[in-house]
């Protein structure tokens, strides 16, 4: 019971709006960076070229090498985003991960009703399915957002504590 209660108040200083809406955002940068991913490597997990690092010379850069320096660096930081959103979603368990997968990580937008439908799960079966699915999502990957907590002291209660605030 003590672990329980322990998931449950973490859960509880989370933000669910928040949360789902960076969930969200995170993943349509991943539908995004699909778009820019030519079809022949959609599938692929592993990247095709490897990166030279930097050397520390002063060697002159045309527009055209940093271009195409600009280019592989987008690159690189595009798969590596995509392959953490993926890592995360593998951790899923199958039913959220259908889920998230018909939902979010194909070039189609489709409805949720018919991704509802399509797995033969009611439409409040289809929500709770998803919000647990990003709870999960927004730890794996790190970007779950807390509550703010809000402490309103008065001048009062700070003086009371504080005797060099008392007049005398």
């Amino acid at each position: 019971m003590g672990k329980r209660f322990y998931q449950l108040s973490f859960l509880r200083d989370t933000d669910g709006e928040k949360t789902k809406e960076a969930v969200e955002a995170a993943l349509e940068k991943y539908r995004m960076y699909m778009l820019t991913v030519p079809d022949e490597f959609l599938t692929r997990v592993t990247q095709t070229y490897s990166l030279v690092p930097p050397s520390n010379t002063n060697t002159f850069h045309s527009s055209t090498e940093s271009a195409a320096i600009k280019k592989v660096d987008f690159e690189r930081e595009r798969d590596e985003y995509m392959e953490k959103i993926r890592r995360a979603v593998n951790k899923l368990n199958a039913i959220e991960r259908e889920l998230i997968i018909k939902r979010y990580m194909s070039l189609e937008e489709p409805r949720d009703c018919d991704i509802y439908n399509e797995m033969g799960i009611s439409e409040s079966t289809f929500y709770r399915i998803r919000e647990k699915a990003f709870y999960k999502l927004a730890f794996a990957l790190r970007i779950e957002v807390y509550k703010e907590v809000k402490s309103e002291v008065t001048s009062h209660e700070f003086c009371a504590a504080d005797s060099w605030c008392r007049k005398g």
